[in-house]
């Protein structure tokens, strides 16, 4: 019997599975924006040392594992489980990382949707009492991105006012039975929404449908709403498409109580970087959660959030048979280690 369902979508977790460490990994251009500090460890090279970008993410992973690790004060091996996931095809930026390490691994693909589709099943497993030390994690890298999404750097190419900038970072958290640290609470698994949008280079559009869906459903199924949350945080639509979901909620009749941020806007200054509608990608909800939010969450300078990751469900395929972008949004509840 589902003891733990509430309505269509969510769960609770009556033990709350705590997140004990969180680790975070950035690029040039990050490091450079209003959350630079906070980040664990940042590189100036684009490469980290690589032969290409798409190994450069592959170590940005390893060393946000490794970091999780020692912040965790745990051997790599210690962790029973790792989902993770990223934009490469068939996430090779997950798997290569953890080959011959010995930890089993789940791998995942929800686009920028990753770190709360992570983070989610992590409570789960933990919750459900099938693993005591399990790993969240996910990467994005914008050279490697744009090679696979739109066009190789060297051609040039203008970018319109609607793209994003993908974040070149990776996000860890390690979620545990037992410890100190901010706690899951609920969970809400998204739906596929895909309302026609066609324009890869406009994917917040794309994607505020389906986070509206989440954010209403979980409201509706917990019996909460904006008023029980210091913040609820997309990730990662953008500025346009934060505004574009602040339009559909407002039509929907859904008060997001003044609560809404996005991942996409804080990982980045716009006013003195030039990243268009923000950023994006599954390092831009990553390294925003696993830094900035989680550390608020731990001092108390916030009790609760809805952390909504949002994920654009495109290949380079669909994009060039004209088809539209569906969206999809899974939302975690998490609240301060004290709430």
């Amino acid at each position: 019997m589902a003891n733990h369902k509430r309505g269509k979508q969510s769960f609770i977790l009556p033990e709350k599975p705590v997140i004990t460490a969180w680790a975070s990994v950035a690029g040039k251009k990050e490091k450079q924006g209003p959350l630079g500090k906070e980040f664990d460890l940042t590189q100036d090279d684009s490469y980290f040392g690589q032969k290409t970008w798409e190994q450069a993410e592959k170590k940005m992973q390893q060393l946000a594992l490794d970091t999780l690790a020692k912040k965790a004060g745990m051997a790599r091996e210690q962790f029973e489980l790792v989902f993770s996931g990223d934009l490469l095809n068939q996430c090779i930026g997950s798997s290569f990382p953890l080959r011959n390490t010995g930890i089993p691994h789940l791998g995942l693909y929800g686009a920028c949707s990753t770190m709360a589709e992570s983070l989610l099943l992590a409570a789960m497993t933990v919750g459900g009492g099938f693993a005591d030390k399990v790993v969240a994690m996910t990467s994005s890298h914008f050279a490697s991105s744009e090679r696979q999404y739109r066009f190789p750097l060297g051609y040039g190419g203008q970018r319109t006012p609607t793209s994003q900038w993908t974040v070149t970072g990776s996000g860890a958290a390690l979620v545990c039975a037992k410890g100190k640290g901010p706690r899951i609470e609920a969970c809400t698994i998204g739906t596929v929404t895909d309302l026609g949008i066609k324009d890869a280079n406009n994917m917040g559009a794309a994607m505020a449908p389906a986070a509206l869906a989440t954010i209403k459903a979980h409201f509706e199924d917990m019996g909460v709403s904006a008023a029980d949350f210091d913040l609820i945080v997309t990730g990662d639509l953008g500025q346009l498409g934060k505004e574009v979901l602040l339009s559909l909620s407002r039509k929907e009749g859904l008060s997001l109580g003044g609560k809404l941020t996005d991942c996409g806007t804080l990982v980045f200054d716009n006013t003195r970087q030039d990243v268009h509608a923000g950023g994006s990608g599954c390092g831009c909800s990553g390294i925003t959660l696993c830094s900035h939010l989680l550390n608020k969450l731990h001092t108390g300078k916030l009790k609760r959030i809805l952390f909504c990751g949002t994920g654009a469900l495109l290949s380079p395929t669909s994009t060039q048979q004209g088809l539209p972008i569906p969206g999809v949004c899974h939302a975690v509840s998490i609240c301060g280690g004290n709430a």
